[in-house]
């Protein structure tokens, strides 16, 4: 199984690989998971057991709060109702683990459960059509603007085993300080080997 094609798709950086693990050094950290994927996308392999994101614990299947009350507190929603809504709609892990290691992916590296991209919307475009490429079918997703990588690009492809794109969130954003022309893309390990192929098989974008 390589991963060739997946990673050349990124202009800066790695990939990013999620592994969910039972044994590791206990370790917390006050940064936030978003931030830690950054640093593993420039190079260093982090493992921790708490991060310090109260939305990123919930959605990370930790004892934690569902944020209603943090979510309608920022003002980006109209009522408490609605609130509770978004916050309702966040994913959380599908499965009991004790550290989350996260590191650069480089070729032909593939012991993770999720591996993490940041594209611009051409190659979000190429990881799309190498999915069809097999089957014809679209890409079903969906986005609310929260938990980005932690929720709609970590969790998510994790417990559907489905590729996922978000357009980003507002605290990944600003905390983690991907660029604004980057979208993040979620692939969980069982799609490595078709998507690393739909990539060397599909035209390219002026053929």
């Amino acid at each position: 199984m390589s991963t060739e094609n997946i990673t050349a798709l990124m202009d800066s950086g790695f990939p990013v690989g999620v592994r969910f693990t039972q044994t590791g050094p206990e370790s917390r950290t006050d940064k936030l998971f978003c931030e830690l994927v950054q640093q593993a996308r420039h190079g260093e392999t982090i493992s921790f057991s708490v991060q310090g994101c109260p939305v990123g614990a919930y959605v990370l299947g930790r004892d934690a709060p569902r944020p209603d009350e943090y979510y309608f507190s920022s003002g980006r929603y109209i009522s408490k109702a609605a609130a509770a809504q978004a916050a309702g709609s966040l994913p959380r892990l599908d499965t009991r683990y004790n550290f989350v290691e996260l590191f650069p992916v480089k070729q032909d590296q593939v012991e993770f459960d999720v591996l993490l991209l940041f594209l611009n919307p051409a190659r979000a475009m190429r990881l799309v059509q190498a999915m069809s490429y097999h089957n014809g079918q679209p890409l079903l997703f969906s986005n609310n603007g929260t938990a980005s990588v932690c929720g709609e690009c970590t969790v998510t492809p994790f417990n559907t085993k489905r590729l996922c794109l978000s357009i980003g969130c507002k605290g990944s954003r600003k905390h983690s300080r991907y660029t604004e022309d980057e979208m993040i893309a979620g692939i969980p390990h069982i799609l490595v080997n078709d998507i690393n192929e739909g990539l060397a098989s599909i035209p390219g974008i002026f053929d």
